[in-house]
C-alpha cells in the first residue's frame, strides 16, 4: 500500500532533450563528446543544469577554451622532491582539475583556442590525460567539447583524422535543448506559449538570429518595461537585423517580430524612455546583468555609469578597469600551489565579500587579445580562471561606435557569440547623458551661457562636433583667457572642426543675446510681448517662439532657479505649446512641469 501510493504521488521524471540524452550515454560509455551547434541555443547551460541535475555528486568543470593562455591548463614548475629533498621540473596541473570530487569536464569554444592549447585540448580528447596527469585517477567521469561550426565565429575547423576517430559527435539545433522549459521557469509571471508560437513561425535563418539567448534578453528588458529592441546584441557596432537575406523581398522585420513578443506577452514595447543610461545601469545592479553601452566621444558616458553604479552599490565606487591599459596579470595570474596544481591569483579587487560592479571602459578597444580573453570569461561567466567572483552585481561595458562624424574610430570588431552576451545593448546619444546639468554645478554661470550657445546658435552637425568634453575645455580656456578655438578637435594640417564660435565669444563678452537669466531680468518687458503676440494670433509670434525655445532647452537647474519668471511667462503661451514640455521629458522635469501648470489653474 505503501509502496503504490509512493509511486502515485512521485513526480514523474521529464522528458529528456538529445543533448541531456546523450551526456548521459556519453559518460556511461567513456567516450568523448563532440557537439556541434549555433550560438545561444542552450548548449553549456543544459550541461550546468542538467549535471547538478543527474549526478549531485558530482561537479562541472567548465573550461572556455577561447580564453586560455598555454600556461592555464599544463606548466612545468620547480618543486621540491620530497623523497630526495631537491629541485625537479614538475608538470602543474590547473586547480579546477582536482576538485576533490568526481567531475565532468566541458571545454567551450574549442575551435577558437590556439595552436598550442589545441595540442593540450588533442590529448585530453583522445587519453583523458593532460602532461603526466592522468584526469581518470583526478576523478573525471566525462569529457565534452562544444563549439559552434560557424567560421565567422572559429576560423578554424577540426580536420585532423586522429583526433576525429577519438570523439563520438553530436550535432544540435535549438530543439535539442530544453530552452523553453529553463525560460518558462525564470519568467512565471508570463505564458510563454504565445511567444513560443511566434519563434516558431519564423524562418530557420530567423530562428538562428533570434536564438533563445537573445530572446531570454528580449523578455528581460520587457520585464524592466525597457524597448525590446535592447535584448538585440550589437554586432560589429550595428544593432542585429532580424531579416531573412535567403528570402527575396523579405526586409527587416525586426520590429514586427519584436511587436509580435510583445503583444503575446501582454506589455508595451516602447520606442524609447527616459533617462535610459541610468535606468538601465540600476536594473543591472538589480538583476545581475551584463550591459553594453555604445556612444560617441566626450558625451559623459562613463561618467554617468560610474556615479549611477556608486548611487546603487550605497557610496561604493565599481571596479573600473580601461581596456587599452588592462593586462593579464591587472586581472589574474597562475602561481604553483602547495598540492602541485598550478592556481589562480586573483588581483586584489575581485576578492572580499563586498558588493561589486565592474565597469569595463573602452571596451573595444584591448590592449591585446590575451586580456580580452579573460575579460571574455568574466562577461560570460562571471568568473575569472574558473573562480567565481564573489557578490558581483552587475557588468556595464562602454565603447564607441566603429564611424563617428563620418571619420573610421580605431576599434575592434566583434561577433555574433560575443555580442550576444550582453543583457541589454544600448546605443547611447548625447541627450540621453544629463551632463549639462553637471556642467551647471561645477561652473555655474559660465556653463549656462556656453549650453546657451550650444542649443540656440549652432546646428545639429555643430553640436556633434562640440562633444561635453569640448564644452568642459571651453569653460576652462574661457576662464584663463586663452583663444576658445584650440580647445574644439583638432584635425591636422592647422584645421580644427568646423565650427563657428564667434557667437560663444559674443555672448561670454555678455554682448546682446537672449536666454532664461535674461527672460528674467526683462520679466514685465517679456510678458508684454507675449501678450502683443497673442492679440496677433492664437499660436503666437516671433517673441512666442524665441520665450518657447528658451523653457524647451533649459536644464532643471535653471527652471528651478526661475521658477517664478517661469511660471509667468509659460501662462502666456498657447496650450499646443505648453504641452510639449511634458513628451519625452525625465520623470523630475515632468514632475516640474506638472506643477508649474497645476499652479496656474489655482490662479
Amino acid at each position: 500500500m505503501t509502496s503504490t501510493t509512493t509511486e502515485q504521488t512521485a513526480r514523474p521524471r521529464r522528458a529528456l532533450s538529445r543533448l541531456e540524452e546523450f551526456i548521459d550515454a556519453m559518460i556511461d560509455l567513456g567516450q568523448t563528446g563532440q557537439i556541434f551547434g549555433e550560438h545561444g541555443i542552450g548548449k553549456t547551460a543544459t550541461f550546468f543544469s542538467y549535471v547538478q541535475e543527474s549526478r549531485p555528486e558530482a561537479t562541472l568543470v567548465y573550461v572556455p577554451a577561447a580564453n586560455l593562455t598555454p600556461d592555464d591548463l599544463l606548466v612545468n614548475a620547480p618543486v621540491r622532491d620530497p623523497r630526495t629533498g631537491e629541485l625537479v621540473l614538475r608538470q602543474l596541473v590547473m586547480s579546477q582539475l582536482k576538485p576533490g570530487r568526481p567531475f565532468v569536464l566541458l571545454i567551450d569554444d574549442s575551435l577558437q583556442a590556439g595552436d598550442t592549447i589545441q595540442s593540450q585540448l588533442m590529448q585530453i580528447a583522445c587519453d583523458w590525460t593532460l602532461g603526466e596527469h592522468d584526469l581518470r585517477a583526478l576523478g573525471c567521469i566525462g569529457v565534452f567539447l562544444t563549439d559552434n561550426e560557424s567560421l565567422a565565429e572559429t576560423s578554424a575547423r577540426r580536420s585532423d583524422l586522429a583526433l576525429l576517430d577519438r570523439m563520438v559527435t553530436l550535432r544540435i539545433g535549438a530543439n535539442d535543448t530544453a530552452w523553453r522549459e529553463h525560460l518558462a521557469a525564470k519568467y512565471r509571471e508570463w505564458d510563454l506559449t504565445g511567444v513560443f508560437t511566434v519563434w516558431a513561425s519564423l524562418s530557420p535563418a530567423l530562428r538562428e538570429l533570434l536564438s533563445p539567448r537573445t530572446l531570454d534578453h528580449i523578455l528581460a528588458n520587457a520585464r524592466e518595461g525597457f524597448p525590446l529592441r535592447w535584448g538585440l546584441p550589437l554586432v560589429g557596432g550595428e544593432r542585429l537585423r532580424l531579416e531573412d537575406t535567403g528570402t527575396k523581398g523579405a526586409g527587416n522585420r525586426t520590429s514586427e517580430i519584436l511587436d509580435r513578443i510583445a503583444g503575446a506577452l501582454g506589455v508595451p514595447n516602447p520606442s524609447r524612455i527616459a533617462d535610459p543610461v541610468r535606468q538601465v545601469v540600476r536594473a543591472a545592479l538589480r538583476n545581475r546583468w551584463t550591459v553594453l553601452l555604445q556612444g560617441p566621444p566626450g558625451c559623459g558616458k562613463t561618467e554617468l555609469v560610474r556615479e549611477t553604479v556608486r548611487e546603487g552599490l550605497s557610496g561604493r565606487d565599481p571596479l573600473y578597469f580601461s581596456l587599452p591599459v588592462t593586462n593579464v596579470e591587472d586581472l589574474c595570474a597562475p602561481v604553483p600551489a602547495a598540492d602541485g596544481s598550478l592556481d589562480n591569483l586573483l588581483a586584489a579587487p575581485f576578492t572580499g565579500p563586498e558588493p561589486k560592479a565592474i565597469v569595463w571602459d573602452e571596451y573595444n578597444r584591448p590592449k591585446d587579445k590575451a586580456a580580452f580573453a579573460k575579460l571574455m570569461e568574466i562577461t560570460q561567466e562571471w568568473s575569472l580562471a574558473g573562480r567565481r567572483i564573489a557578490n558581483l552585481r552587475a557588468q556595464i561595458a562602454v565603447q564607441n561606435p566603429p564611424y563617428h562624424l563620418g571619420r573610421k574610430l580605431l576599434v575592434a570588431r566583434n561577433n555574433i557569440a560575443q555580442a550576444s552576451r550582453f543583457t541589454a545593448s544600448l546605443t547611447v546619444e548625447p541627450g540621453d547623458i544629463p551632463a549639462n546639468e553637471w556642467l551647471i554645478r561645477q561652473y555655474g554661470a559660465d556653463a549656462e551661457t556656453v549650453l546657451e550657445w550650444w542649443k540656440h546658435d549652432i546646428d545639429e552637425d555643430g553640436r556633434a562636433w562640440i562633444t561635453k568634453r569640448t564644452l568642459e575645455r571651453l569653460i576652462k580656456l574661457h576662464r584663463k583667457g586663452l583663444p576658445l578655438h584650440i580647445g574644439t578637435v583638432y584635425l591636422g594640417d592647422g584645421e580644427y572642426a568646423p565650427v563657428p564660435l564667434t557667437a560663444l565669444m559674443d555672448r561670454l563678452a555678455q554682448r546682446q543675446v537672449t536666454g532664461l537669466r535674461e527672460l528674467a531680468r526683462d520679466l514685465p518687458g517679456w510678458e508684454e510681448r507675449l501678450r502683443k503676440a497673442a492679440a496677433q494670433s492664437s499660436e503666437g509670434a516671433d517673441d512666442t517662439d524665441v520665450v518657447h525655445q528658451v523653457l524647451a532647452n533649459a536644464e532643471l537647474s535653471q527652471l528651478r532657479k526661475h521658477r517664478k519668471a517661469v511660471t509667468r511667462l509659460v501662462a502666456l503661451l498657447p496650450a499646443k505649446l505648453r504641452a510639449t514640455y511634458l513628451v519625452g521629458a525625465a520623470p523630475e522635469q515632468q514632475r516640474f512641469w506638472t506643477e508649474v501648470f497645476v499652479s496656474l489653474r489655482k490662479r
